[in-house]
């Protein structure tokens, strides 16, 4: 089934990008326009409204928030040229994304990490979980491998050797608590915990469910080393772009590391 919809989404990508091809609208043919930039709610949109209502106007920039609540539409949506840039995504998964859709998208630079948690409505502890426990974890390649090396890194279960980047349930080799994993879109994670004995949600996702991450989390990625930082991301033919340079300048700068620091209490880490 997955792969099925995998096919389907690149089919209608691939599409997207033949429209698209040869059509540079926007910022790109209009030096004057404002950056259309699509965003997550939380804490995407909240950092990006940050920058342009406070930091935007010294430098020039003119910035339009896009409000997208999934995955796959930020980048199909800079595909088809609709948007120039975007802010929710990590390089693991625009990496998939540019895989299976031959898009041209170019990550531009790293901005916060959101640590993906475990959570429960139902256990406080890991080691609470029951024998046979139900257990949401994402349906997209690169969070479902992520949930699944969290689960591995606190005792849960073990992954196959060398499947670790790419894996899904069917490459856990251990499940000594014999848990059942439903796998699912990860904007429905936090509605999932209802229904489980835990999710593995990513941090956006939760913070917008009223979750705080560094208090609710049953356990949680570790900031050292991670490589899931959320970055900026343009179409290729902005890449260069003067204006998306100043944009990641004020998304990295000290002003901006500071409201996420004071807003987001540990939940939301800056790079």
């Amino acid at each position: 089934m997955r792969r099925r919809i995998s096919a389907a989404l690149v089919a209608v990508l691939l599409t997207a990008v033949g429209c698209g091809s040869g059509q540079t609208g926007g910022a790109a043919s209009d030096p004057d326009a404002a950056l259309k930039v699509g965003v997550s709610p939380v804490p995407h949109a909240q950092v990006l409204r940050y920058v342009a209502d406070n930091l935007a106007k010294d430098k020039g920039l003119k910035i339009e928030v896009v409000e997208f609540t999934d995955y796959v539409q930020p980048n199909t949506a800079l595909v088809d040229g609709s948007l120039d840039a975007n802010y929710f995504q990590t390089v693991p998964y625009l990496d998939t994304f540019k895989s299976e859709s031959g898009a041209q998208l170019e990550w531009i630079g790293p901005v916060h990490i959101e640590p993906l948690g475990v959570y429960s409505k139902k256990h406080k502890k890991l080691s609470d979980l029951p024998d046979g426990a139900k257990v949401a974890v994402a349906n997209d390649a690169t969070n479902e491998a992520r949930g699944l090396r969290l689960l591995q890194d606190n005792g849960l279960i073990k992954i196959k050797p060398g499947a670790e980047k790419t894996a899904t349930v069917r490459d856990i080799a251990e499940n000594p608590k014999n848990l059942e994993f439903v796998e699912l879109e990860a904007a429905q994670l936090p509605r999932s915990l209802e229904d489980t004995d835990a999710s593995v949600v990513n941090g956006n996702y939760a913070i917008d469910a009223g979750l705080k991450p560094s208090n609710d989390a049953l356990a949680l990625e570790k900031a050292e080393g991670n490589p899931n930082a959320n970055g900026l991301v343009a179409r290729a033919e902005l890449k260069d772009d003067k204006r998306i340079k100043d944009l990641l300048a004020l998304l990295q700068s000290p002003q901006v590391k500071d409201y996420i620091k004071q807003t987001f209490s540990g939940s939301v880490l800056a790079v």
